[in-house]
């Protein structure tokens, strides 16, 4: 009789923000198919989205004050003493991790982040470093701490698994509201990555007159439509909102998080690109997705998109709502419908 290898099993440490460890999780599902487990740990607020994923045994959710000075190195070294014999893949970068790796008590991985050459490009815009970045995703770099060739992107998306009571819920949320559905995020957490308010107010007016349904997500302090019914705007925890987009054709977003979480749950993506850029690897790679940018000798201006423009962000507001709808209307008849993951 065969028998399987025992599951090989590490503990796998990503924290902040929500899209970086929404992409963890397809690189999560390809080592699953390798006979490989996982602990995750993160932030007790990002925890949720990796419930009932499969190669995730454990989540250890940490809290903000348990991340701070002499705090994290002493939880650092009670996660190395319990985990004892696991190998540790850092999926960070970052200092926290570092001093995790320190104290470790076993085999250490890490991604090759790019830090260096990502911010010699946001300065120089040099073509060679732009070919360099441009050569792996995200998902991609994260699997290259096990894979010495990363594997195709298309292999890499991203995975949230979602319940039986979580779908009927969001079925009951848009209930009567037709098909196709557009889904709208309009915010962004640094304010200069969002495509102007204006433009967001014009496109849904455009798609009503399409006669295509829509519904917003997201968090913010004005809402776009804050008596609509289908503004979700702060209604919405993250496995919530997951939910409201498997049931979306297409979700219209900035560079964010949600947009991750759409194409965690199957749902195409039109991505709105402005101090950001595709060299940072953290665009959609479904085949459906599209990614709109504007070819401009400023950009990339910004790693996270803290910057302030002096050119009234024309790298987003040059992007008319007249274009994100044919994108739209192209991913719509493209092919398959909503949860085609």
């Amino acid at each position: 009789m065969h028998l399987s290898p025992a599951p090989e099993t590490w503990l796998a440490f990503r924290l902040s923000a929500l899209g970086d460890v929404v992409l963890t999780t397809g690189v999560l599902e390809y080592w699953r198919r390798k006979n490989r487990r996982f602990v995750f740990v993160t932030r007790e607020a990002l925890a949720p989205i990796l419930e009932g994923h499969p190669a995730i045994i454990k989540t250890v959710g940490l809290k903000d004050h348990e991340l701070r000075g002499p705090a994290w190195l002493g939880l650092a070294r009670g996660l190395a003493d319990e985990y004892q014999g696991l190998g540790l893949l850092d999926l960070h970068g970052s200092l926290r991790s570092r001093v995790l790796a320190l104290v470790w008590k076993g085999e250490v991985r890490r991604y090759p982040k790019h830090g260096l050459a990502r911010r010699l490009f946001l300065h120089t815009k040099s073509p060679a470093l732009k070919r360099l970045l441009e050569q792996a995703c995200v998902t991609q770099r994260y699997a290259m701490a096990l894979e010495q060739t990363p594997p195709p992107a298309g292999e890499l998306l991203p995975l949230i698994r979602l319940t039986p009571a979580e779908q009927d819920r969001a079925a009951k949320d848009l209930a009567g509201t037709g098909r196709p559905l557009v889904a709208l995020h309009p915010y962004a957490t640094h304010p200069d990555k969002a495509w102007p308010r204006g433009h967001w107010l014009a496109l849904a007016e455009l798609l009503a007159g399409r006669g295509l349904a829509w519904f917003v997500v997201g968090r913010d302090p004005a809402p776009l439509f804050p008596d609509h019914p289908l503004d979700f705007t702060n209604k919405c925890e993250l496995r919530r909102t997951a939910a409201l987009l498997s049931l979306a054709s297409v979700l219209v977003t900035n560079d964010s998080g949600p947009m991750h979480l759409a194409s965690a749950v199957g749902a195409p993506v039109v991505g709105l690109f402005g101090p950001t850029c595709r060299a940072w690897g953290f665009y959609p790679a479904g085949p459906r997705d599209r990614v709109l940018e504007q070819d401009l000798d400023c950009r990339p201006c910004s790693l996270h998109g803290k910057s302030r423009c002096r050119i009234e962000r024309r790298c987003l507001s040059s992007t008319s709502p007249q274009m994100v709808l044919e994108a739209v209307e192209e991913v719509l008849f493209s092919g398959p419908g909503p949860g085609a993951h």
